[in-house]
């Protein structure tokens, strides 16, 4: 079957019959292998792609084939057992965790896929908390259960503990590492055997149980009838009096269970060698959500500031939340769209509710990974791609504009690290800048700054390889030629108490002079509040029109930074009083005041300086551990615990990003190549006296 096959003579099917399902999980787990595993099964692609071979459909960017790792979430749309299933391939890494949340916030359900052997990983935490924050219903695969030192119960009883979940056992491994042939259907009580001929394609389904698992399947099936009548009222009443559900009561009790998150399937195989894919994809079907299975959509009413609701209905007003942009160097601007009410056409207009603007509906295409099919419409429940909008963004709502709704916006994690770039080339400086724009407007953890003092540009990302692929993606998509710095902490300033500050701006020349004079307020606010201005002027003391140019001084001097030059937050700015001139004052000297108070008032605050705290988690042979903790200690760490896994111990702790510049190299040298780890942006701490004096003195001089 050739890998582009059409798909449109069977788009139309009933809402029931659509699954918008995403594969989330921790770095290596195994999510593109299951998602190319899918494709294959279910007739989509003739070949199975592979990761080390660099052939994967969903790993499709350059930089994703090198590294063998997915960097940008892929969409495609496939069909089983006459279901459209929808499916976000989504990254592991969390340098690229913005593309895991504008996937979950858009998905119905979620296929989290762990390791038998890994367990419950840091990253898998994230994800799994980033998608309880969408109440995105899941079911889980244990995969890589032919893996050396491969749990799958140790790995349920993870998801209870590490995830808080309420774990359903559906499937139980026959066997586990190199004996590993298949799994039992506690529900069916059936066996699946893969033979391991014909890449998995064909399996055997047998009624008996295996000798030796027969007392273990007595008891999880038990265990599993009990969980499933325990969330169903009719149901537990039943079994209560005696009598025994049907398989169908306790799929459909299962589904309803599984729908409103009380309960996770557990299903178990290895993706690599083609063994429990089958039965994962009738769980897709089986217990995930269609789009009508959730909650009308909620947003609201910008003219009259009410909630209103959007039925998950193609007759309903259109209504749609436009969660990624991808630039194609075929077709242009690709603007992904949930379509959560009413329909689209192509050629048609719609409005764009958070900017107030109308767009043109140029092309609607179906996508999978980077191959494109055209159709000219597109309903409630799908996920489609949409070439001609100009100004739309991530989290922008798109609607009818005689119905207008602006749905929840979709919020990302503040960049931790940054470096300096400038363009090697006249000719690059221009280039580059287009280059950064698009880039900034593809990614909303990307940011972009001029430093006019020193004249390079500053680029802010989640990590050090977030930033390295997008320098890679400059060069090859764009081609710029650029100079890098080494990368540098994100630092940020802030206050520890309250004060008030005087900002007096008197310039005299002969003809109109200048004044501006203003006081301000500042008290520290909680961790991640950003700043906020408050006016507070009372009686006219300066008239509204300059107010608006005092705002504009306090926030251009916080975005400078007053002790270090790295931008002020978390605190409260409340201009309270000042005085004018009936013909001097003007907005560039009440925009001079109000930076001359700010700086005035945070220097009596006692401004300090906050770093990056990372979460960090190693991986490492017991004889290291003494001496990766010592090493860790040595890097301000707080050791958080340490965790037994097989042959490994775990180490948790938390480690100032400023402290882990190499660290890679020196794990490696530390365990001669044994241990392994992995971090993600856990939140911001005040730096020690200490450090911080060492850090003013370097950035001062």
């Amino acid at each position: 079957m050739p890998a582009n096959i059409t798909i449109t003579k069977n788009r139309n099917v009933p809402q029931d019959k659509i699954r918008n399902i995403g594969i989330i999980a921790h770095i290596d787990a195994g999510k593109t292998t299951t998602t190319e595993r899918i494709l294959y099964y279910t007739g989509k692609t003739y070949k199975i792609g592979d990761i080390d071979e660099g052939t994967t459909q969903m790993d499709w960017m350059p930089q994703e084939k090198e590294r063998g790792i997915t960097i940008t979430s892929a969409a495609t749309t496939t069909f089983w057992k006459d279901v459209r299933i929808n499916i976000i391939d989504t990254p592991g890494h969390v340098d690229f965790t913005a593309e895991v949340e504008r996937s979950l916030r858009v998905l119905d359900g979620g296929v989290t896929v762990l390791d038998a052997e890994e367990g419950v990983q840091s990253q898998s935490e994230t994800v799994w908390h980033q998608a309880d924050k969408y109440n995105v219903p899941r079911v889980c695969f244990i995969n890589k259960m032919d893996k050396l030192g491969a749990n799958f119960l140790r790995t349920v009883g993870m998801i209870k503990e590490r995830l808080g979940a309420h774990p359903a056992i559906i499937m139980l491994p026959i066997g586990s590492e190199s004996s590993f042939v298949g799994c039992v259907d506690l529900l069916e009580m059936k066996s699946f055997i893969w033979s391991g001929e014909e890449l998995g394609a064909k399996y055997d389904v047998k009624d008996e149980i295996p000798k030796e698992m027969e007392e273990d399947v007595k008891k999880y099936r038990h265990l599993l009838v009990e969980q499933i009548c325990e969330k169903d009222d009719t149901l537990l009443e039943k079994y209560l009096g005696g009598y025994e559900p049907t398989l169908e009561e306790l799929k459909k009790a299962l589904r309803k269970a599984t729908i409103a998150y009380k309960l996770v399937p557990i299903f178990c195989g290895t993706s690599l060698r083609n063994k429990g894919v089958q039965p994962l994809l009738d769980a897709i079907v089986d217990y995930l959500p269609s789009p009508l299975d959730i909650a009308s959509i909620k947003g609201v009413n910008e003219k009259t500031g009410g909630e209103e609701e959007r039925p998950t209905n193609s007759d309903a007003p259109f209504s749609a939340l436009a969660f990624k942009i991808q630039l194609d160097p075929h077709v242009g601007k690709l603007t992904y769209i949930r379509i959560y009410s009413g329909k689209i056409t192509s050629g048609s207009y719609t409005f764009n509710a958070t900017k107030d603007q109308q767009e043109r509906i140029g092309r609607i295409l179906l996508m999978h990974a980077n191959e494109r099919e055209e159709v000219q419409e597109a309903y409630a429940g799908e996920i489609v791609a949409v070439v001609g909008f100009k100004d739309t963004g991530t989290g922008d709502t798109l609607c009818d504009p005689s119905h207008p709704i602006v749905l929840e916006k979709i919020t990302f994690p503040e960049p931790v690290i940054s470096l300096a770039i400038e363009p090697k080339t006249k000719s690059d400086q221009e280039k580059m800048g287009l280059a950064l724009q698009r880039l900034s407007e593809e990614d909303p953890t990307f940011r972009v700054k001029a430093n006019h003092e020193t004249g390079q540009t500053i680029i802010w990302g989640m990590g050090e390889l977030h930033l390295d692929v997008l320098v890679d993606r400059m060069r090859r998509e764009f081609k710029v030629d650029a100079n890098v710095g080494a990368p540098q902490v994100a630092y940020k300033e802030t206050i520890a108490a309250k004060a008030e500050g005087e900002g007096r701006y008197i310039k005299q020349t002969g003809g109109r002079g200048q004044y501006g004079h203003c006081f301000l307020r500042v008290e520290p606010v909680g961790r991640g509040e950003g700043l906020e201005f408050v006016d507070a002027i009372k009686g006219g003391a300066i008239p509204n029109e300059f107010i608006p140019s005092v705002e504009k001084g306090v926030k251009e001097a916080a975005e400078k930074g007053i002790l270090a030059g790295f931008p002020l937050v978390d605190l409260k700015v409340i201009l309270y009083d000042g005085t004018y001139h009936d013909v001097d004052s003007s907005d560039i000297a009440f925009k001079i005041a109000g930076s001359m108070a700010l700086q005035a008032a945070t220097k009596q605050a006692g401004l300090v300086l906050l770093e990056p705290i990372m979460k960090v988690e190693v991986t490492t042979p017991d004889e290291f551990m003494g001496t990766v903790i010592g090493d860790l200690s040595s890097k301000r760490a707080q050791i958080l615990g340490t965790d037994k896994r097989g042959h490994v111990s775990v180490i948790l702790a938390m480690v100032p990003l400023a402290e882990l510049s190499g660290y890679a190299t020196t794990l490696r040298s530390l365990s001669q190549g044994r241990a392994a780890y992995y971090m993600e942006p856990s939140h911001y701490e005040e730096v020690p006296k200490n450090i911080t004096e060492k850090i003013v003195s370097k950035t001062v001089s």
